[in-house]
């Protein structure tokens, strides 16, 4: 069965964008994955498909307005999880790539100018996820990196299963280091341990290697183990 993923924007021509390259790109040819891309613009009011309006209790900027959003969503729900992408929102984890990868699909709505109407979010009971703790000018970038590293884990996707299994937070660690031929490149060695044929010293380097740039990196990830696992809507 297809997974399939429906975005709505106010740019549509954003998409499928970087997710029509590498493997999420050869995925879609293939009809492991589907996109389609809905215009918010297509609800609009009056003659000018207007989307938005000033926000009530002043400020700056402007709000997409909830009758324009609902009708837009209403277009397209079904059983698939409603995600809105929003600063505001939860951290997005690893975890929640698994639990959609392994559903339908996803419905993504991207936002834009100061935001959207609370009540439609409420309304429609949308999870509001965040890709990290910065601005972007819009939904869309957000909703690229959910779908690319939701569609990686769809089977058939990536060449081989345990790539996934062994990658940065599927086992609420980061992932221990890579290395290559040549076995000494620019006065730099590969650790013996690897070139040893000892699969057990190997698996235990690696672990201790996880552990090690964990602590130094992302300690949250250790006080909070749960973080990267899968996270409850």
């Amino acid at each position: 069965m297809t997974w399939r993923a429906t975005t709505l924007t106010l740019f549509p021509d954003m998409f499928p964008g970087p997710l029509a390259g590498s493997l999420a790109g050869r995925a879609l040819t293939t009809g492991i994955w589907s996109l389609d891309t809905h215009d918010i613009r297509t609800a609009g009011l009056g003659r000018h498909r207007s989307v938005d309006d000033t926000p009530f209790g002043g400020g700056a900027g402007m709000v997409m307005r909830p009758d324009v959003v609902d009708a837009a969503i209403a277009a397209v729900a079904d059983d698939r999880p409603l995600v809105f992408l929003t600063p505001r929102g939860r951290p997005f984890r690893q975890g929640d790539a698994t639990r959609f990868a392994t559903g339908p699909g996803i419905i993504l709505l991207c936002g834009r100018y100061e935001g959207i109407d609370q009540r439609v979010i409420e309304a429609h009971e949308a999870e509001e996820i965040s890709v990290g703790d910065y601005v972007l000018s819009g939904g869309e970038l957000a909703a690229m990196v959910v779908l690319d590293s939701c569609v990686r884990l769809l089977p058939g996707v990536m060449g081989a299963a345990e790539s996934a299994i062994e990658e940065s937070f599927s086992t609420g660690l980061l992932e221990y280091p890579h290395y290559t031929r040549p076995a000494e490149w620019q006065g730099r060695a590969v650790p013996d341990v690897l070139l040893s044929g000892d699969h057990a010293a190997i698996a235990r380097w690696r672990r201790a290697r996880a552990e090690e740039t964990t602590r130094a990196r992302r300690p949250d990830l250790l006080a909070h183990p749960v973080a990267s696992g899968a996270s409850a809507p």
